[in-house]
């Protein structure tokens, strides 16, 4: 059991009555104006995620080795297991 036509008339007719024709006009500019920057948000983000995905640069070589950071690194394994 949906909302037929002749209750949806209704329903606008009651909304035309409490708000008022002006009203009505700028509710629905300012509710088209929001779905638009809504929607341009979303095609900005989607851009962006691309724009992430193609400033990767993958690296098949191995990371550089410092002596001081491999150092550190086996410092540390021997004090956590004294």
């Amino acid at each position: 059991m949906g909302i037929g036509m002749r209750e949806l008339i209704i329903i606008l007719l009651v909304v035309l009555l409490v708000f008022g024709a002006k009203k009505l006009r700028t509710i629905g500019s300012d509710l088209g104006a929001a779905v638009r920057g809504f929607k341009k948000s979303v095609s900005e983000g989607e851009a962006e995620d691309s724009a992430d995905e193609v400033k990767q640069i993958k690296s098949a070589d191995k990371d550089a080795e410092f002596p001081e950071v491999a150092k550190r690194g086996t410092d540390s394994k021997i004090d956590r297991g004294a």
